[in-house]
């Protein structure tokens, strides 16, 4: 694996991103690109914006384009022109990578692994955040991960649940019900986790995944996770 650079421009909140969608994969995506864009674009402008602040502009292309994220859509991760399997572009801006193959063997939709990639690139583009958790406790602040397995749809395309701030507000716990947690309201409290989701928790001078069930366990090992940003943040 590269080394990972480090991402050294477009992260002036105060300036809407545009992320490159560019689909280098020769195998079929489980649906149509053109609407699987339409429809990531009506998500995070309806859905994931309003509630993060994190707004951004999608648009098809060809190739990387300059001063723009990407988000790259390759068949494995044992491609060639895999981008180095950093997070990074050769100008310090974030790219994200969905392997399509691991993920239709998986049994995973393309969209929702798209949307997974898309919210947490959005909010932590270098998977280098943490929040304190409970019990002494440090907890990766990623958005999706925790409720992972929970799906609804927007125009036909199928998106991933995504938890709300107040999920990282550890006052929160003396006040459950005070807020909402997550986009589709399974999740009761701060910090947990559903059935088929995980969280990568620091305790203790070790870094570990915290499933929320142990079928989800047994999934999450059976999976190829060499480039996924859990491993990153190892």
């Amino acid at each position: 694996m590269a080394k990972r650079k480090p991402a050294t421009a477009g992260f002036d909140r105060a300036v809407v991103p545009t992320i490159a969608f560019v689909n280098k994969a020769k195998v079929h995506l489980g649906v149509d690109f053109d609407d699987m864009v339409r429809a990531m674009q009506t998500f995070v402008d309806d859905c994931f914006a309003p509630v993060w602040g994190a707004p951004a502009r999608l648009i098809k292309a060809s190739k990387p384009k300059h001063g723009a994220w990407t988000m790259v859509f390759l068949d494995d991760a044992d491609e060639a022109d895999a981008l180095g399997y950093h997070e990074t572009t050769k100008n310090g801006l974030p790219v994200s990578k969905v392997f399509v193959v691991p993920t239709m063997k998986q049994g995973d939709l393309v969209s929702v692994t798209t949307c997974h990639e898309l919210c947490e690139m959005l909010i932590d583009p270098t998977a280098t955040m943490w929040c304190e958790g409970p019990g002494r406790s440090w907890w990766a602040y990623e958005v999706c991960d925790a409720v992972e397995e929970e799906t609804f749809n927007v125009d036909g395309v199928t998106m991933s649940n995504f938890v709300y701030p107040a999920y990282f507000e550890a006052f929160r716990l003396k006040k459950p019900r005070s807020a909402q947690y997550d986009h589709l309201k399974r999740v009761r409290r701060p910090f947990q986790i559903l059935k088929g989701g995980y969280s990568i928790v620091h305790r203790n001078g070790h870094t570990k995944e915290k499933f929320g069930s142990k079928a989800k366990e047994r999934r999450f090992k059976a999976e190829d996770r060499r480039f996924h940003r859990s491993e990153y943040r190892k």
